[in-house]
């Protein structure tokens, strides 16, 4: 199977409710994210010209629209968290979300936001989401 991955940076804050390490605060991330998309037509000896599955350029804007935009520079916090921080509305960064924005869920919130950005000759094969350099969380069809 033919795949190709591009990788993207963010800077997101969050917080964590109900956790009692040092995330319970905000705090912020460079996120970087890997997507993975794959041909669904990979049964060639070669690529026709122009000789890509998809531009790179093409999946950079897809996935700068659908997902980069909506976290850059923006504070990621649960309804429970703000109920317990009510100043925190005032935010003019805020995203709120129903769940913890742990990167677990920041990736499947990821995913959900790109399974359909692409024609049905694509599909989207895996995601990766660095919160550290050294600490991922990995979705894979």
């Amino acid at each position: 199977m033919l795949q190709i991955t591009k990788i993207f940076h963010f800077e997101t804050a969050h917080a964590i409710h109900g956790y009692e390490g040092p995330c319970k605060n905000i705090h912020g991330h460079s996120y970087e994210l890997h997507v993975t998309v794959s041909c669904n037509d990979n049964d060639t000896d070669y690529i026709p010209a122009p000789g890509f599955i998809l531009d790179f350029k093409e999946l950079k804007k897809v996935v700068n629209i659908a997902v980069v935009e909506n976290f850059d520079h923006k504070l990621v916090l649960s309804n429970e968290f703000l109920a317990k921080n009510p100043d925190l509305h005032k935010q003019p960064n805020l995203v709120v979300w129903q769940m913890e924005p742990t990167a677990e869920n920041l990736l499947l919130y990821i995913r959900k936001a790109l399974e359909n950005k692409f024609s049905h000759d694509f599909t989207l094969m895996a995601l990766k989401l660095y919160e550290t350099k050294d600490s991922y969380a990995e979705w894979v069809r």
